[in-house]
């Protein structure tokens, strides 16, 4: 209570005073920690809110921030996708009449070509550090965003990113009134010759054509403005004063377009900013990101895991917002090496965005995941364009790979093309129902998409010799890359998934609001597809007569157990032998070919599949060989261990997210209806707890397990409901402050909006 009291006192003082206390330094052991700066862009120090984003790091001499913004974009169209070829009924002549490289020429080629459309860079503070001597520490305090830089004269820098304004902050200690940052543009207009052209590595910036940005300086202020393309254009502004022997800064980031609605220059933001104070602001910055803590933890005695999550969680808190653009390639920490970031920091639907959002269901931060579904709908009419204009066809598709808004870039067309995008992004939509219990969301958003998804489906399908329906032609990504063969004759287990599921899902959906009629026409649609291609002892095979026979980085045949749950464990003993064979044939080909986010995905597979072993094994490798000192999953393996042959190093953030998700499946399951706490962690880990973890049905969990017994359990129920849990306690009595039944194992609560149930066992 007398903590209460004192918040509440500081935020009254706040409302009505500037306030100038130095920030709490809250120290975790999951901190990012060193005693030395970065010396690359993709190891620096990451701050951001979702809208702007900080790398900090070493330049030669130069303390370097390299400065983000999620709508920096040059969306110049593909021309390539304005021509009567654009269709896939040309697509398909192609791949029948065998002459399919005029399809790789016409629709791949230009996206490895084209520098654009593209994310951008922003810019770059520096400061020149090399005169303050030996660095002490530099440290990330993750529990409050704030980052800080000490050296062993007694200086200091501090910088953090504002949690909720599009400010960026900066302090060092003990420096003179000389001592001032220098902004610096991306090298659009460096001088020498073009660069590597490879959208993996990043194309050079001066293909982008741009004239030259004005810088203008002031006393205490530089702003550095840049034309792109068509009309848009971008400012950054730094501002900062003296107090002090200190030197206090802020900056922003500006993105403009035309026929847009209007958005501040960052000069004001600044002006106004700076006002303020580093400290006045650190006061909401840091409420936020409490208030994002208190959402979940976990306690495991597995300390590169628990860091590992603990820094995919304050990843996620740094990039993704409701109201901004969901998570991209590299959110907002795009490359600052000269060139574009990899694959131009796109929105890649064929994985990428999918896995980025899987932890934030059951981690209860499904605030800042309905981001992403506003973002999916805000662009549904570009995308019912592309659907009426590639497919020729009523519905909804979805491309593979796109732009900030929503346009289709190309690529490889299987993926990039996809025929059944849109049915995994409808997971996305499912799982917020299912996870928030939001009637109105259901009602106006989940089941209006998969409801036109399920159109699509039936528009563009076939019927077969035997009956079924099928696709003309289907594809697994990324198998066989973007060669003829990557189409298939016959429908793939990954395209069959996303068809099934939806046609499941929108039965169940349209049940749920009252109209039965729809609910049967969706299930009479169900029943007109066939069932998965499955070999008797390999399991999950790509499509009917083509088996995994081949290390490959996606697992996109096995969509049908991960993530979309219609082969489960709880189903039947089928289903099991079918799991066991599909994971044990899959680690019997190798890891050879898998990426960094393969890792992460199988950790995923393994903990579904109830082997905590193998799945803490799984996530281990991941942690400790695809990622770089800062955390950043880079693909490649970086310790030449054996797990891997892609050595390379692209910076992509869908394999951090993917590591929670396999974390938290581990700890926590609910796709079945069934609540099971602690399904799948090691035998070892005998003391574990979390608290607050997100189920579907809204509840929230939070459990205990002291010397390998589970002894309390603690449910709140936002929405109210009938409640299913595995009874955790095996032979310990427990006691339920509530009334229940207990049915085969299943303790059964009907609980009321907001119920706590408190579950304890007489074991302490």
């Amino acid at each position: 209570m007398k903590n209460l009291l004192f918040v509440f006192m500081i935020l009254v003082l706040v409302s009505c005073f500037k306030v100038n206390i130095e920030p709490q330094k809250v120290f975790t052991k999951h901190d990012l920690v060193s005693n030395d700066l970065a010396k690359r862009w993709d190891e620096g120090m990451p701050l951001g809110n979702g809208f702007i984003g900080a790398l900090v790091w070493q330049n030669e001499g130069q303390l370097r921030m390299s400065l983000d913004n999620v709508n920096l974009w040059d969306i110049r169209p593909m021309e390539n996708l304005n021509t009567p070829d654009y269709k896939f009924s040309w697509v398909y002549e192609q791949w029948k009449n065998d002459t399919y490289k005029e399809v790789q020429n016409r629709f791949d080629a230009p996206y490895d070509k084209s520098p654009a459309p593209s994310k951008i860079p922003g810019a770059a503070i520096e400061f020149n550090i090399v005169n303050l001597g030996k660095i002490d520490s530099t440290r990330l305090f993750i529990k409050n965003g704030l980052g800080v830089i000490s050296w062993k004269n007694g200086m200091e820098f501090s910088s953090y990113v504002h949690a909720t304004e599009k400010i960026g902050w900066f302090k060092f200690k003990g420096v003179s009134k000389n001592f001032k940052p220098v902004l610096l543009p991306p090298a659009y207009n460096l001088e020498g010759e073009d660069n590597e052209q490879s959208p993996v590595a990043g194309q050079d910036l001066r293909r982008l054509g741009y004239k030259k940005g004005q810088v203008q300086e002031e006393e205490n202020s530089i702003t550095y403005v840049q034309e792109g393309w068509g009309g848009f254009k971008y400012d950054v502004n730094v501002r900062w004063k003296y107090v002090n022997e200190t030197l206090e800064g802020c900056w922003s980031i500006s993105a403009h377009f035309p026929n847009s609605d209007a958005v501040l220059d960052s000069n004001v933001l600044t002006a106004e900013a700076i006002e303020r104070g580093f400290n006045t602001d650190f006061v909401s910055h840091n409420k936020w990101w409490s208030d994002f803590w208190a959402k979940s933890k976990i306690n495991i005695p597995d300390e590169v895991l628990e860091k590992q999550w603990y820094l995919e969680q304050y990843k996620f808190g740094s990039a993704a917002r409701t109201g901004a653009p969901p998570i991209s390639l590299q959110a907002v920490w795009t490359a600052d090496n000269g060139k574009l970031p990899p694959w131009k920091g796109d929105y890649h639907h064929d994985l990428n965005t999918q896995l980025s959002y899987w932890s934030s269901y059951s981690s209860n931060h499904i605030d800042l995941e309905k981001g992403y579904l506003d973002w999916l709908l805000k662009c549904k009419a570009n995308f019912k364009k592309y659907t009426r204009e590639y497919y020729e066809s009523d519905g909804l598709a979805v491309p593979g790979v796109t732009t900030i808004e929503g346009q289709p870039m190309g690529g490889w067309i299987q993926y990039a093309f996809g025929p059944t995008v849109s049915g995994w992004l409808s997971q996305h939509f499912y799982l917020h129902w299912r996870y928030s219990m939001d009637r109105e969301f259901l009602k106006n958003e989940a089941y209006p998409w998969i409801k036109e998804v399920a159109t699509f489906f039936e528009d563009i399908s076939v019927k077969s010799e035997n009956g079924f329906r099928k696709l003309p032609i289907s594809a697994s990504p990324e198998m066989y890359n973007n060669s003829r063969r990557a189409w298939f004759g016959e429908t793939t287990n990954f395209d069959l998934a996303a068809i099934r599921w939806t046609y499941e899902k929108a039965s169940e959906l349209a049940l749920e609001l009252g109209n039965n009629e729809e609910a049967e026409r969706w299930k009479s649609m169900l029943a007109e597809w066939p069932y998965f291609a499955i070999d008797e002892a390999e399991g999950l095979m790509i499509a009917p007569e083509n088996k995994y026979e081949h290390s490959h980085r996606h697992f996109s045949h096995l969509l049908a157990y991960h993530p979309l749950g219609l082969i489960d464990y709880s189903k039947s003993d089928e289903d099991k032998k079918i799991i066991d064979n599909t994971i044990n044939h899959l680690l019997e080909k190798g890891s050879d070919y898998y990426t960094g986010y393969s890792f992460s995905w199988l950790a995923n597979l393994q903990a579904r599949a109830f082997d905590g072993e193998a799945a803490a094994k799984t996530l281990k490798i991941f942690a400790e060989n695809f990622c770089l000192p800062n955390s950043f999953h880079v693909n490649g393996e970086q310790h030449n261990r054996g797990y891997s042959k892609f050595k390379y190093r692209p910076f992509t953030l869908e394999g951090n997210f993917a590591f929670a998700a396999g974390l938290q499946e581990m700890l926590i399951q609910s796709h079945t209806g069934v609540i099971q706490i602690f399904p799948a962690i090691p035998k070892q880990w005998t003391n574990v707890s979390y608290d607050k973890l997100r189920t579907e049905g809204a509840f929230l969990v939070s459990a205990k397990k002291k010397d390998g017994k589970v002894n309390q359990v603690t449910i709140v129920s936002e929405q109210g409901g009938l409640l299913k849990l595995r009874n955790p306690f095996d032979d310990l009595k427990f006691h339920i402050d509530t009334e229940y039944t207990l049915q085969d194992g299943i303790i059964v609560i009907h609980t009321e909006k907001n119920q706590e149930i408190k579950i304890t066992t007489s074991e302490k």
